[in-house]
């Protein structure tokens, strides 16, 4: 088993590193995004699409407009929403 992960502090905590070579010996194994590699990290491309193109400068007046924005544009995704991911250019 292979868990991708970007490279934010947290992810490389001590305690992370620590119980890696457990993890390890368990068969399970951590892969580290490059630095700087939105590109390659699927939920960025997605947060920027919703951020820039799905969602309205009204959503957000309040918490409780954006929520329901969101759940409206991940609500939508697959029905009037797509992203094509195999159109990005690295």
């Amino acid at each position: 088993t292979v868990i991708v992960m970007d490279n934010a502090s947290i992810h490389h905590a001590k305690i992370i590193q620590a119980r890696l070579p457990i993890w390890q010996e368990r068969g399970l194994f951590i892969f580290y995004l490059p630095p700087y590699s939105p590109h390659l990290n699927i939920i960025e491309r997605l947060w920027k699409e919703v951020k820039q193109a799905w969602l309205r400068p009204c959503d957000y007046v309040s918490f409780d407009t954006l929520s329901y924005a969101v759940n409206r544009v991940f609500a939508n995704i697959g029905d009037s929403l797509s992203l094509n991911f195999s159109t990005f250019k690295v």
